[in-house]
């Protein structure tokens, strides 16, 4: 199935395939507190990221069947499709920016709405996600590509020490639309 997956093109980003460049640019992109842990991970400041990191979060990408580099011009994140239930026509959406750069900016919205008209376009019903309740700038970007908070896990996470909730959002396929 990943050999099939097209690329998907907007204004300002192509989503595709990895490719063996991105491996240096995301090696560059190095890690970040803040997206850290957006990602819900602990960020240690004395933790090195090496060639050996870089090539497995790209590794990661390849290995997804449903899976795109973000590519902004280079390299600048990932978002995938996980947990595709073609029998209940649903799946979980996840994504993430890698360059602070690109943060805040539209570059995910653009993205996510990609990869919705592509889902919604193969017969899907439900696309949801799964969202830290301190990442305010997800959350409103999610909201802003149509999807509603369906429920909350709480203190589902620990993140640096700390309990955070978990908020579960969804998106319907008739309520998909344009910006």
């Amino acid at each position: 199935m990943k050999a099939d997956l097209p690329e998907l093109r907007a204004a300002r980003v192509i989503l595709r395939r990895p490719t063996p460049v991105d491996v240096e640019t995301r090696l560059a992109l190095g890690r970040h507190r803040e997206i850290v842990e957006a990602y819900g991970g602990t960020f240690d400041p004395n933790a090195s990221f090496n060639r050996v990191d870089a090539e497995a979060a790209i590794r990661f990408i390849e290995q997804q069947d449903h899976a795109w580099v973000i590519d902004a011009g280079c390299f600048v994140g990932h978002v995938r499709l996980h947990g595709i239930d073609w029998h209940d026509k649903r799946a979980a959406l996840a994504i993430g920016i890698d360059d602070p750069a690109y943060l805040g900016r539209g570059y995910g919205a653009e993205a996510i709405r990609l990869v919705l008209g592509y889902a919604f376009g193969r017969g899907l019903h439900r696309v949801s996600l799964r969202v830290l309740s301190s990442n305010s700038r997800a959350i409103a970007c999610y909201r802003k590509c149509g999807f509603v908070e369906e429920g909350r896990e709480r203190e589902a996470a620990l993140v640096s020490g700390s309990w955070q909730d978990d908020i579960i959002m969804g998106l319907l396929d008739r309520e998909f639309g344009p910006p």
